[in-house]
Order: structure tokens, then sequence, then C-alpha cells
């Protein structure tokens, strides 16, 4: 039987854009605006079997990956999953393991959720923003009350029945504002693994006003960054960092926001709906449906090749020409909303916090990955970087740029924190 001539991933929406939350920078509640006709969101038997099957026949690897995503899922209830575990099983071939990660909100898990997630070892991937005010401040219900409480104990529970768990952090214009604080309260808790997903809005001709500003994301990014690697490096995995990592390792990027092409990780809606990514699910976007043409064409269609191939050929000439290019390729698509210096579009709107991060994190990176190829101990390099980094601190005035690299005066920030 054919499989997929490249890796994939599918995000699963099985309750479409139904949610139970009306987080305010939601950029994916208002896609139930495309089924104006649905009666229901719930995905129908007979197309999540359909669906199950094709995903795992047509898969490359002998590892499977199930990736369920909304709206948000737990609103299908345990049973629901309970049946696509079923479904895996009937239709995976023996010798194949088949992994399910699911994202959530975290406010509908309890102590049954718990114990399903546990026992089938889904991996859990919960949204929070940080510490109470700030995690509050966007992410909120439908009567627009506050979910950091909720969201805690859904945490502590999942760590209690020992679900293996990564927190995905929002950076908006609020919590950007406090990286020690923000990366501080996730260390407390235990967190061992974390990914910074930086907030970007259309808005008319420009951005919402919740989006993150480019240099205010780089020195959140740089400031997490110098602390996470002179004490943090061995226990906490942070994707950004990561990332920034693989080329001094030798490593292609994963993440797709970072690689020269995408077009890889398809959405699928509700009804069967193909999408060509995520953060395009517009009709013109649309590839097809399940219900027509099996997932395998889909996937290996002119036009979802094409559609990962403009990421790297519709790069404006500043970003061709940028010291930091191998590291970011441009970004993602959907934040290309601005202009380079000379005027031409396509500009990420984040590239001036790009540069600042990645021209900062390079050279220590680069020691990193030196270290491990020589097998020096992670406690020892960490242990060299502070003892640096208290040198050229006892040397900085109050108004000098911090020795840290983080763009802020010494005063505001290591000196302070």
């Amino acid at each position: 039987m054919a499989t997929a001539t490249r890796e994939f991933q599918v995000l699963a929406k099985p309750i479409g854009a139904v949610c139970n939350l009306d987080c305010r920078y939601c950029y994916y509640l208002e896609k139930k605006d495309l089924y104006p006709q649905a009666g229901s969101f719930r995905m129908a038997d007979d197309l999540l079997e359909s669906y199950i099957a094709q995903h795992i026949a047509a898969c490359p690897k002998e590892t499977v990956l199930f990736s369920w995503h909304g709206g948000e899922p737990t609103v299908l209830g345990i049973d629901y999953f309970r049946r696509i575990v079923e479904l895996q099983c009937k239709h995976g071939p023996p010798g194949r393991e088949v992994i399910n990660g699911i994202q959530t909100n975290g406010t509908l898990i309890d102590e049954a959720w718990c114990r399903f997630l546990a026992n089938e070892r889904f991996y859990v991937g919960l949204s929070i923003d940080g510490p109470r005010e700030l995690h509050d401040r966007y992410r909120v219900t439908k009567s627009q009350k506050a979910t950091h409480k909720q969201v805690m104990q859904a945490y502590r529970l999942l760590r209690r029945h020992r679900v293996s768990t990564d927190v995905l952090c929002v950076v908006h214009q609020h919590n950007v504002r406090h990286p020690a604080a923000v990366y501080r309260f996730f260390r407390d808790l235990g967190v061992e693994y974390l990914q910074f997903l930086p907030l970007v809005q259309r808005r008319g001709e420009g951005v919402s006003a919740e989006t993150v500003a480019p240099e205010a994301y780089g020195t959140f990014l740089c400031t997490v960054f110098n602390e996470w690697i002179r004490t943090d490096i061995e226990r906490i995995g942070i994707q950004n960092f990561e990332e920034a990592s693989r080329p001094f390792l030798g490593i292609p990027h994963a993440l797709c926001v970072l690689r020269e092409t995408c077009g890889d990780i398809v959405v699928l809606e509700h009804n069967g709906d193909i999408y060509e990514c995520d953060h395009f699910v517009t009709g013109e976007h649309r590839l097809g449906n399940l219900r027509e043409t099996p997932l395998l064409t889909l996937l290996e269609s002119s036009r979802l090749r094409a559609f990962g191939d403009r990421k790297r050929d519709a790069l404006p000439r500043y970003c061709l020409e940028c010291e930091v290019l191998y590291q970011c390729h441009g970004g993602c698509p959907k934040d290309r909303l601005a202009r380079a210096p000379d005027g031409e579009e396509g500009l990420n709107h984040l590239c001036a916090g790009f540069k600042r991060f990645f021209n900062h994190c390079g050279p220590y990176l680069q020691r990193v990955a030196q270290a491990r190829r020589s097998g020096t101990p992670m406690t020892a390099f960490m242990s060299a970087l502070r003892s640096e980094h208290t040198k050229t601190a006892a040397q900085a005035g109050r108004n000098d740029p911090c020795p840290c690299g983080s763009g802020r005066k010494y005063k505001r920030c290591c000196l302070a924190n």
C-alpha cells in the first residue's frame, strides 16, 4: 500500500472551532462561520473511522502520531476519545506504534480524564500564559470569568497522574513585559517542557492591540534564555531554544515556522475538509474533503507542495541577505505583515525580535554544541557561564547595557533580578 513520500502531521479538529472559552486573542473561533449550515460540529463516527484508517495507512514511519486539536477537543467527552483509541487498535497493523497528542485549555480536565489520558499514554499540551494576572488577561470563559485557577488544578491533576504534559505559553503584549516572572512561574511549577508562541494578529492594515511588539519579543526570549542557559539547560526543555540550537548540531529545524519550506502540517475540520495550514483555514486554502478525496492524494498534491514552497520563494531581498536567515527562514508566512527597510512587502512582523534573539543566542548555542560533542557535562558548562557572567557584571555600571545581552539597562535587567 502506498504511503506519503514525506512525514506529515494532521491537526485533527473533531469538534471544529467549538470551544468552552472565549480567549480574546483566539484566531480559530471565527472559523465556525465557514460552516453556517452546520447543525453539529461533532465529527461523524464513519468519517472519524475513515480518517484514522487513512492516516495510519499513509504514514511513512513505524510510529504514527495523531494530533487532536480544536476549538477545545475535550468538549467531546472521554467516550469519544475511547472510541478513537478503539479505532486506532482496529486499523493499526501489528508492530506499529500509535501515539496521541491532545492540545487543551485544561478547564474540563478532571480525575476521570487524567485516568484515561494516563492509561492510554496521551501526550498533553496545556495552554497557560503565566501567573494568574497575566493568564487571566485574555484566557476567559464565555461569561468573561477567569480560568487560571481551573487550569492550575488541571496541571496538578495531570502531574499527579504522571501524564506527559507540555506547556504552551502565548506571548502577548502584557506578559511579554515580564519575562523573568513568567519563566520563574513555570520553573517553580516544575514544568519540564515549554514553548513560547508569539501572538501576531492582523487587524486591517496593521496588527491588533494584543499583538506582541517585535523588539519586546526579542527581549523576552533573550532574558529567558540567559537564565535558562545558566541554570536550567539540563532540566527544562524549551522548544524555542532547542530549535535555535539545531543548526549548530547539524540538524534541520523541526518546527514548521523556522523551516525553509512548510506545507506538511494540514488541518482536518469536523466535516472532512482539509486545509493547507492551521493559520490558513479559508476557502482559498481548502485542499478538498476526505469524503471525496483520499488523504494521501491531498497530502501529495501539487497545490500543497506549492503552498509550502511559497514560504521560501516569496522572501523579500532583505531576508535573503540577512545574517540569521539560516535560523528563521522568514518565519511563518501568516506573520509577514511588515515592509522591509527598502519598502518591499513580505517582511515578518517579528523580524527585529528574531534578529535580536538569534544573534544573541548563537554564540552560546555554538558553545553548547561543542560541549556536547566533547562530552563536557552541562553542569560544568552552566557553572562556567555563571562565573563569566559574574565577572562581567561586576564591571558594569547601573546604566550600562546588561552583560547578559538582553538589550536592557543593567539596573532594569539582571541587577533587578
